[in-house]
C-alpha cells in the first residue's frame, strides 16, 4: 500500500468535545431491542425485561497494551471491542451493548481518531452490539481506550468460574499460543526497521499469527454451538492472560485441582514452525502466551460423547481433587506444577 506523504490533519480543537463526539459516533446504528436510548443523553437506557445483565470493562493503554509502531489504529479499534466482548462470551451470555471512552494526546489529528473509530464501528457491526455512550478527554501520555461491554442471558444460562467439579473435563476452543508468537514476529520486525528504516518485511509466512495478534476474534459462536450440543459448561473463562493463568483461576475459584495434558494442546502448524524458528519451546508459549481470546471451560464427564471429535473443541485435561494440585502432564508422563507466567499488567 502506498503511503500518503501528506495526509490531511484536522485539529481536534476545531470541533470541540461535543462536536468531536457527534462526528465520531454518527455511524453507530441501534439494532438491539433492549436499547431504549443510546448516545445523546446523560446516560443510556436499557430494557432487559426478564434477562440478567452482565457487564465487563477493560483499559487499553499505549505503551502497555499496544504499540502503534505496528498496530494500525483501525485494528486497534476492532481489537478493543473484541477483548471486551470476549469477557461477555466467557459468561455464556450474548453481548448487546458497549460504551467507548478515549483519552487522546494532541499528537493525534482527527483523521487518526476516525481510523480508530472505523475499527470500533466495524467490530460493533460484526458482533451486533450497540455503541450507547462513552467519554472523550485529553491525555498527556498518548492514547488510552476504555470499553465497557454489556450482555444479557437467562439466569440458568450464565456460567461462572467457580462451578467446576473434580471429575469434569477441561476443554478449549480453537488453537492457542498464536497471538503471542505473532507479537514476537512484530517486535522482531520493529527492531529490524529501527536499524534499517528502508527494509520492507516479508510477513507472508506469519500471516495467521499476525492476524491473531492484531485482529483477534471473540468466540461469540461457542454459546450457540454448546446449546446445539445440549451442553452447559460448569465453569468458563476466556484466555486473555495465558492458558496456565486461566486454569489456575478456574481451579482456585472452584476449589479443585487439574491435570493438563501436553499432547492434547491444540497448536497451529504455523505456530509450531515459528516457535522452531525463534528457538522457543511451543508448549511453554502455548500455556503462557496470552491474547488468544479462546474460551476455556469445564464440562461434566457425562457430556464426553456429545463433544468428542467436535472440530471446534479440544479436550485438554480433567479436573481433580484440590489436594492433587494443578499440573501439566508432559509427553514423557511426568507432572510439572503449573504456574501463572502469563501477562501481568502490574509486573515490574
Amino acid at each position: 500500500m502506498i503511503e500518503d506523504k501528506n495526509p490531511q490533519r484536522t485539529s481536534i480543537a476545531q470541533l470541540g468535545e461535543f462536536g468531536l463526539i457527534e462526528h465520531l459516533t454518527k455511524n453507530f446504528d441501534v439494532i438491539q431491542e433492549s436499547t431504549l436510548k443510546s448516545i445523546g443523553d446523560d446516560a443510556a437506557v436499557l430494557d432487559f425485561k426478564d434477562k440478567k445483565v452482565v457487564v465487563s470493562t477493560d483499559l487499553l493503554i499505549e505503551g502497555v497494551h499496544f504499540d502503534l509502531a505496528y498496530m494500525p489504529l483501525k485494528h486497534l479499534g476492532y481489537k478493543a471491542v473484541v477483548v471486551n466482548v470476549s469477557d461477555i462470551c466467557a459468561m455464556n451470555a450474548k453481548p448487546t451493548q458497549i460504551t467507548v471512552s478515549v483519552a487522546v494526546s494532541n499528537r493525534f489529528p482527527l483523521e487518526a481518531l476516525e481510523e480508530l473509530f472505523e475499527g470500533i464501528t466495524h467490530a460493533a457491526k460484526e458482533y451486533k452490539v450497540d455503541v450507547i455512550g462513552g467519554d472523550t478527554t485529553s491525555s498527556q501520555k498518548g492514547l488510552i481506550i476504555s470499553i465497557t461491554a454489556i450482555g444479557e442471558a437467562n439466569e440458568d444460562e450464565i456460567v461462572y468460574r467457580n462451578g467446576a467439579k473434580q471429575t469434569d473435563l477441561l476443554v478449549v476452543t480453537g488453537d492457542i499460543g498464536a497471538a503471542y508468537m505473532g507479537l514476537q514476529v512484530l517486535e522482531r520486525e520493529k527492531q529490524v526497521f529501527q536499524v534499517n528504516p528502508n527494509s520492507q518485511p516479508d510477513l507472508d509466512a506469519y500471516s495467521y499469527l499476525i492476524e491473531r495478534q492484531l485482529k483477534p476474534e471473540a468466540r461469540k459462536d461457542v454459546r450457540t454451538l454448546l446449546h446445539a450440543l445440549e451442553i452447559k459448561p460448569t465453569s468458563m473463562i476466556d484466555i486473555s492472560d495465558g492458558l496456565s493463568s486461566e486454569i489456575i483461576h478456574l481451579c482456585k475459584q472452584s476449589k479443585v485441582g487439574c491435570n493438563l495434558y501436553e499432547d492434547k494442546l491444540p497448536l497451529d502448524p504455523q505456530f509450531i514452525n515459528v516457535c522452531e524458528e525463534f528457538n522457543i519451546d511451543s508448549t511453554t508459549v502455548a500455556i503462557n502466551g496470552g491474547e488468544d481470546y479462546e474460551l476455556l471451560f469445564t464440562i461434566d464427564i457425562n457430556d464426553f460423547e456429545k463433544i468428542k471429535g467436535n472440530p471446534n473443541f479440544s479436550i485438554i485435561g480433567h479436573m481433580a481433587e484440590e489436594s492433587e494440585g494443578i499440573h501439566l502432564v508432559t509427553r514423557a508422563n511426568t507432572k510439572i506444577a503449573l504456574k501463572a507466567r502469563g501477562w501481568d499488567a502490574l509486573s515490574e
